[in-house]
Order: C-alpha cells, then structure tokens, then sequence
C-alpha cells in the first residue's frame, strides 16, 4: 500500500503545502485515466521488498514498529481500531477473525497484536496482491496471521467478524463499487480507517507524490465528500462511531480544499 507521507506530526492541526514546491497531492482530475497518464508509477517489486525487510525486523524483534516500509521506533496505535477490534471480539465470546484486506504483509497485525493477545482465539486474515501474498506465506505465515489470493478464498476457511479496510479505498479506481461489494458480505463489523475525506459535495481526484526517499512514484489518489461517502455505508450499517486515524495530520491541497484522514467503526 502507498506510504506514510508526513512523519506522524501528530501535535500540528493544518499542514500547508507550499505551492511553490512539488507537493503531495495535487490537481483536481475529472477521472482516473486522466490523472493515471500523468503519473510515474512505481516498482511494486521495489515495494515489496521495502516492507518485507521491515517487516521481518519487527518479526524478529530487532525493531518495534513498521507503517507503509517505514520503521519507527516506536508503535504509534489507532486506538479507535483497536476499540472496535476489542468490541467485536467481547461481542464473539472473545474470538476475533479479521479479513484485513490490502493489509501488505501484516502491518496491523504487527502492530496491534501485543493488545489482542487477551482474545481466546484470533485469526489474522490478509487478501493482497498475488506477489504480497506468496511472500507472506512463505516468511510471515503462523498460526494467527494467514495470507490469500482473494476474498472468496478467506471465506471458504474462515467466517470473520471484522472486516479491516485500512488506507486502500482512495487508491482504487472504483471505491464505491468495491465498498458496495464490502457492504454485501455482511460481515458484523466494518473499520474503515486511514481513509481521505475532504468536507465537500464532491468527491476530489489527485495525483500523490512520494517522496523520494521512500520511493520515487506517483499515483492517483481520492479524497472522499464525506455527505456521499455516508450515504453509501449508512445504508447498510450503523455508524458506531468516528476516530481519528492519528497517522497523517489535516493538510490543505489546491490552495483551498482542507482535507483529512479519519476511521469509522460500522456494525450491521
């Protein structure tokens, strides 16, 4: 999945992006094609093998957090993830099967398993990419954390109760009709965090730059009217509650758009 952007600059309220320099996100593209022919892309083999290092770092214990291929030093918690994760499971006699979807080679799971140990049973369940997937079979795979190819495959095995979809959304192509697809399963729980939204009647299409000491790349990115993003998954589900996903700080894009990245816990 596409990195952390800032550095966790957690204390600040509005990150202005100069407009003089090349910045984050940009534009306001009329669909994904068009700001697809802009962008450079990226070598997802380059990606792969970011996250696998760091991750296999933090598996062996000789560091403590990754995010996106990025170490830290520390582990920064979306605690209204983990409340929604502990809701579910307190609500499932304390068995909690997550269907992480786009979640890279465990970075939540990593992250957030020192919490979830109190659970009488867990299952880790990511669906990713072909090449994520046979990578974490093959270094991340245990008796808690599980890797496939696809949705349907999770279910033939495993009935979760959560379904993770954290910081993909807004780089998809069709958002609404794979969330729709997400809403259709039933799944009890949905957490949705890390996601853009910005305070508008219309969804915002951008180019994102990464910087290049990450890796050079570039892609188009969402950010979601908030109105038209509810009136979808309200349709379906109850709203439990907003949290603040606590990664990425608001920040302003075309000069005048404020944007920002929250989560959701929704129940059915």
């Amino acid at each position: 999945m596409p990195p952390i952007i800032f550095d966790l600059l957690r204390k600040s309220t509005i990150i202005e992006q100069d407009p003089k320099s090349n910045p984050i996100w940009s534009g306001d593209y009329k669909n994904w094609e068009e700001a697809q022919a802009l962008c450079i892309g990226y070598d997802s083999d380059i990606i792969l093998e970011k996250c696998k290092s760091a991750l296999l770092k933090v598996k062996n214990g000789e560091a403590v957090y990754e995010r996106d291929s990025v170490i830290f030093d520390q582990i920064y918690y979306s605690f209204g993830l983990l409340a929604g994760l502990e809701r579910a499971a307190l609500e499932n006699s304390g068995e909690l099967t997550v269907l992480d979807f786009g979640g890279s080679l465990g970075s939540s799971y990593f992250q957030n398993k020192e919490f979830l140990k109190t659970c009488n049973k867990l299952n880790w369940c990511i669906v990713e990419q072909t090449h994520f997937v046979d990578c974490g079979k093959q270094y991340f795979e245990d008796g808690n954390l599980k890797f496939f190819h696809s949705i349907q495959d999770c279910l033939t095995i495993f009935k979760p109760n959560v379904l993770l979809i954290s910081g993909v959304l807004q780089y998809l192509d069709k958002p609404y009709e794979l969330l729709t697809n997400f809403l259709a399963l039933n799944i009890p729980y949905i957490i949705i965090d890390r996601t853009a939204f910005v305070n508008s009647n219309q969804d915002i299409l951008t180019i994102q730059n990464v910087p290049d000491d990450i890796y050079k790349a570039s892609y188009p990115a969402w950010f979601f009217a908030k109105n038209k993003f509810e009136a979808l998954v309200l349709n379906n589900y109850k709203l439990i509650s907003y949290f603040d996903s606590g990664f990425t700080p608001p920040t302003q894009i075309n000069g005048k758009d404020k944007v920002y990245w929250n989560g959701l816990i929704l129940k059915k």
